[in-house]
């Protein structure tokens, strides 16, 4: 087993929520959450898959959190791992109705502050063991 230690990189003036799931489809449950929650709010998803051609699939309304979504994913590279990047509202917000989303495994982390994600690697993939987060 490999572990590995990766920063994330949040832009300027956002809020991160890393979570982990157990179904593809996931990623169009949470986009309806958070435009369902705020008219107001930008966003970017980024989902890792953890089968066939690992794909990263994203979703959001902000092309900027979108690109840096999908390099956050693919930079931890766990499969069903997903990067929510959000602006102009806090996570706050959302936790609970992505909590309530029945795909939703685990919440990691929910901050505007660095983050830095250890990842183990073995033959069978890449799985997200912890999550630091500075405070300040």
């Amino acid at each position: 087993m490999e572990l590995q230690s990766v920063a994330l990189t949040l832009p300027a003036e956002c809020n991160l929520i890393l979570g982990q799931t157990h179904f593809i489809k996931t990623i169009e449950d949470l986009y309806e959450i958070m435009v369902g929650t705020s008219a107001y709010v930008k966003f970017g998803i980024a989902f890792c898959e953890a089968s066939g051609p690992c794909l990263i699939r994203v979703v959001g309304n902000e092309p900027s959190l979108q690109e840096a979504a999908i390099q956050n994913a693919k930079a931890i590279a766990a499969g069903h791992s997903f990067v929510i990047l959000l602006k102009e509202a806090y996570p706050i917000n959302f936790l609970n109705a992505i909590k309530q989303c029945p795909e939703v495994c685990t919440i990691y982390c929910a901050t505007a502050n660095p983050v830095e994600v250890i990842v183990a690697e073995t033959a069978q993939g890449r799985g997200i063991l912890v999550v630091f987060v500075l405070l300040f």
